[in-house]
Parts: C-alpha cells; sequence; structure tokens
C-alpha cells in the first residue's frame, strides 16, 4: 500500500509541476496548485516540500529564473522587462537572485549566451535547489483525538509574536478559574507561514475547558480534534517546527496509505516554554487524517 501511495503522490506532485511550468506568466494561488495536484490545500506546500525539498515559492522562482535566462539569451526584452515578467518588482532584486542562482548578473548572461544556435530546454537552464527546510526522521503514530471544547485568543501576525494572544488566554481564564491538573494547552495554525504573508497568519492559542464553561466574547468557545491525527513529538526550539511538519507531510505521508485532511494542524505544548530551556521544549504536531478506507 505504501509503495503504490508514494508513486501515486509522486504523480500528483508531477502533475503540480507541469501545471506550474505551463502558467509561469500567471498569478497562480496555491489553492489552484493543490487542487490540480488533488491534494488539500491546507497541507500542500509542506507535502511539496518534503517530497521535492524546495517550497512552491522557491519551485516557482527556479522555473521563472530558467525562462528569463532563455529570454535574456534569445529574446529583445530589456533586462527590466524580463525581471518584471519573471514576477520581481524591481530590476535589482531580479539580479541579486540572478546572480546568486547563475553567479553572473543578467547582463553579463546576454552577453555570454545572446543567439545560441540552439535553444535549450527550460530543465536545461534550471539553477540548483537551495535546501531550506532541516532534514529530520519522526517516530509518526495516529492517533484517534476526541472533540476537545478549547477556549481560543486569536492572533493575527508572525507565529512568533504570538505571546500577547497567550497573556491574554492565561488571565482571562485565571480570572474564571479554568485551570485544572488536566488542562492542555495547544495552539492551531490557520495559515503556513511559508506562503502567507507573516501579517496575515492565523494562530489561535488554546486551553481545554470543562464542560460548564460556555464561554464568553472575550474567550469564545470552539470545538477541535474528533478525528484521526498523524502525530509526532519534537523536541528543542519552535523553528524545528515547520522542517517537521515537511517530513511528516512529504516524507511519512506518501509511504503512510492515508491522506491528509483539509483542517488545520493542532500543536500540543507539553511543557512550559518560560521555565523549561529551549532545547527541552516538546511540542506534538498533529496533522489531520482523512477518515480510514
Amino acid at each position: 500500500m505504501g509503495t503504490e501511495t508514494r508513486k501515486e503522490w509522486q504523480r500528483r506532485i508531477m502533475r503540480a509541476m507541469r501545471f506550474m511550468e505551463a502558467r509561469l506568466d500567471e498569478e497562480l494561488s496555491l489553492d489552484d496548485i493543490a487542487r490540480e495536484a488533488h491534494f488539500s490545500p491546507y497541507h500542500f506546500h509542506r507535502i511539496f516540500t518534503g517530497m521535492t525539498g524546495e517550497s512552491v515559492r522557491a519551485y516557482l522562482r527556479r522555473l521563472r529564473l530558467a525562462r528569463a535566462t532563455h529570454r535574456l539569451s534569445y529574446g529583445k526584452c530589456s533586462v527590466t522587462e524580463v525581471a518584471l515578467r519573471a514576477g520581481f518588482e524591481a530590476p535589482e532584486a531580479f539580479t541579486r537572485a540572478f546572480r546568486a542562482a547563475y553567479g553572473m548578473p543578467p547582463s553579463a548572461w546576454r552577453k555570454a549566451f545572446r543567439g545560441r544556435s540552439r535553444p535549450r530546454e527550460l530543465s536545461e537552464l534550471l539553477p540548483p535547489i537551495i535546501m531550506k527546510e532541516r532534514c529530520m526522521e519522526l517516530e509518526v503514530t495516529i492517533k484517534r483525538l476526541p472533540p476537545l471544547r478549547v477556549a481560543c485568543v486569536r492572533h493575527v501576525g508572525p507565529y512568533d509574536q504570538c505571546e500577547a494572544a497567550w497573556v491574554k488566554l492565561c488571565a482571562e481564564a485565571g480570572k474564571r478559574g479554568l485551570f485544572g491538573p488536566d488542562t492542555k494547552f495547544l495552539g492551531v495554525g490557520h495559515d503556513d507561514p511559508q506562503i502567507t504573508p507573516p501579517e496575515k497568519i492565523r494562530y489561535d492559542a488554546c486551553l481545554t475547558v470543562p464542560e460548564g464553561f460556555a464561554g464568553t466574547p472575550e474567550l469564545p468557545v470552539a470545538v477541535v480534534g474528533d478525528g484521526d491525527y498523524a502525530t509526532a513529538v519534537i523536541k528543542g526550539p519552535y523553528t524545528l517546527l515547520a522542517g517537521a511538519y515537511a517530513w511528516l507531510c512529504g516524507v511519512w505521508g506518501p509511504d503512510s496509505g492515508r491522506e491528509f485532511a483539509g483542517a488545520p494542524s493542532l500543536e500540543f505544548y507539553l511543557n512550559d516554554p518560560k521555565t523549561t530551556p529551549p532545547e527541552e521544549w516538546l511540542t506534538e504536531i498533529c496533522v489531520p487524517l482523512e477518515a480510514a478506507r
């Protein structure tokens, strides 16, 4: 089952790659690319990163830079026009990216390769992949999470600036006597920071609450869980989580025989970051799965 699933996922990733390659002049949304590959938009970016070694954004940029080399060699557009058509807002940014990929500025490339007798294929011109995510291996367990009633405070902005939401959550919960020996602390990440502008990232700081608490305007109650999740515990600072998600979705996922569901992931914080050194932090990440077939 795992081998067949991996082959199927590889075909779907290749379909997404071809979809992007054929539409480099368009504004491509992640939802469109995920839909073409028949993956959930919630987790497609992590699947793609884990399976290919680079993000969707990085892959698109490599494709557009490769096409730019072709236009510089055979086209009549100015360097500025080539930069704009490659998706760069300023020629200076294009020049920096081009130099980093090909070892020379675009003007030097045009001079060196102008008028080659045979236009090269796009694949021949792709700069190498630059790995950004840390590779890791995790022990993954599939768990059935019960419905969890949680009080939550919404944070909008970079994940590493969510402390104010936690301060408010704990202050409001403390005033109402909601803390108990079985209270769990968790976060619900609605957006992938690799693809969402930092100022638009949505995150809910949550803690479990007893049945008798109905919520307040300051502390609304939601229900999370209630399904199968692929889970793994990460030890260390929260900066490791992006790589962990990519590995779980893009390395473990294809061999698992399961499909990821279109719902947010959950993060359970198993110790107190205020009293524990970062290298000892324990976070259980939980990625939702479709029901087993």
